[in-house]
């Protein structure tokens, strides 16, 4: 909720949001966190909302039906709540996440755009036209920055020279004041029915300290038992408070935040749509980032920015974790090739066999593109262990094949004869290898978790 809403204000919208959502036939019940941190989970850690305490901060658990009782997966619903949720939120001003539980990889949202500069004006001006584009993306949903609002904040200065003046020792007046706001224990209550005394705190009704006028007339203690009223000797203004700077390896940072809910749930798809918006944007000079003439935002993709003295955009979120993942299984799959070669070149005795023998790895790809495209299926990181696997599989049947070809040879057999014959030899154990290869992976094969979907 924005900042500066009460407790009860968070929990009536709270109520109103769960409402909408308890008449979804597919969820049982849910749990309502209004003003604290709900139990610890993944989310929680990753997301950081185990720091939520503020009043204008809530999360709400929805629990759903077992998935044998109902006929969608959790990504389904998720995108279902979202639409009938939204409404409510924009009505009260409020700022609304659904998450699915898991919620993917390690981030802190499907798309981050970081945003360094040289000040913080500037990069929260940047980061406000980041946030404005994104709202306006196809498939882009949940758009946020951290940026907090600007909070109401209540500013008390004591003059000194009026305190003295009027005989009022200017400690004696804050202390006075601070018990007025926050209280201040009196003492102990005794309850011989309880485990253990109870404080008993000293302040101001609600209704006195909402209203920074009333601290005007709020009387403090001076010499002689004199009572000086505080507008006397004090003036209370309102101001907004800062909000939090973020850093990131010790660089000051904006986020702006987003999830991708759509037709495309790739975030490359709304990345590349939001670079596109902003190089539209740089050609018209509007451009926070612009000081003189059409310069582009640079935007980075795998690495923080050399030098902050200009402002630039670097891509976070769950590409960076695709990126790192997909680098670091193609630099092993390239050592692996290596390797391979290396030992089959020792065991035949040639250069050229090896080459032979691996040039069917690249061909298992015309089965394993068709094949996600049926499926309806993201290419993730178990794709990518898949075809490394699969192409150890070849290997080993390529293997099983030209060693039979060699020893057919070395017996006086010609290359057709011996072709011919390693196919029709080798044929069975090539086959039940590949069956059993099928069998074991059929069982992960309609897993949403390995198909890139963290909806069950």
């Amino acid at each position: 909720m924005p900042r500066g809403s009460t407790l009860e204000e968070t929990t009536a919208v709270c109520r109103e949001l769960t409402d909408a959502v308890l008449k979804r036939p597919e969820v049982t019940d849910a749990v309502i966190y209004a003003g604290a941190a709900a139990p610890m989970t993944f989310n929680g850690l990753i997301r950081h909302y185990y720091l939520r305490s503020g009043q204008n901060e809530a999360e709400i658990a929805v629990n759903l039906v077992s998935k044998d009782e109902r006929s969608l997966q959790s990504h389904p619903i998720v995108k279902a709540v979202r639409e009938s949720l939204q409404p409510v939120a924009r009505k009260y001003g409020a700022k609304l996440k659904v998450v699915e539980v898991p919620p993917g990889p390690p981030v802190l949202q499907t798309l981050v755009a970081e945003i360094y500069g040289p000040t913080d004006a500037g990069r929260q001006a940047v980061a406000r036209q980041v946030r404005d584009i994104m709202r306006h993306t196809q498939d882009v949903v949940d758009v946020d920055w951290y940026v907090d609002d600007p909070r109401p904040e209540r500013v008390v200065r004591i003059e000194r020279d009026k305190a003295l003046a009027a005989g009022v020792d200017p400690d004696r007046a804050l202390r006075d004041l601070s018990a007025a706001l926050t209280g201040t224990a009196a003492g102990l209550l005794h309850d011989a029915a309880a485990r253990e005394d109870a404080p008993i705190v000293v302040r101001l009704p609600l209704s006195a300290r909402a209203d920074a006028r009333n601290l005007d007339d709020l009387a403090v203690r001076g010499d002689n038992d004199r009572m000086v009223s505080l507008s006397q000797i004090a003036t209370v203004s309102e101001t907004s408070s800062p909000t939090a700077l973020y850093h990131k390896n010790l660089v000051p940072v904006v986020y702006v935040t987003g999830d991708v809910a759509g037709r495309e749930e790739s975030p490359i798809y709304a990345m590349n749509r939001i670079n596109a918006a902003l190089a539209e944007l740089a050609a018209t000079g509007k451009g926070a980032w612009q000081t003189a003439g059409k310069a582009p935002l640079p935007v980075l993709w795998t690495a923080m920015p050399a030098q902050t003295m200009d402002y630039s955009l670097k891509w976070d979120g769950e590409w960076q974790i695709t990126y790192e993942v997909f680098r670091d299984m193609g630099i092993a799959f390239a050592v692996v090739m290596v390797l391979i070669y290396i030992l089959v070149v020792g065991w035949f005795g040639s250069y050229t066999t090896p080459l032979a023998i691996m040039a069917p790895i690249p061909l298992s790809l015309i089965g394993i593109i068709p094949a996600h495209a049926l499926a309806g299926a993201f290419f993730t990181a178990t794709s990518m262990i898949g075809f490394i696997a699969g192409a150890g599989i070849v290997v080993r049947n390529s293997i099983i094949l030209v060693d039979f070809i060699e020893m057919r040879r070395s017996e006086g057999e010609t290359l057709a004869d011996a072709v011919e014959e390693a196919g029709a030899v080798r044929f069975r154990p090539m086959l039940l290898t590949a069956i059993s290869v099928v069998g074991g992976a059929f069982v992960i094969l309609f897993d949403p978790i390995f198909q890139g979907s963290p909806s069950r």
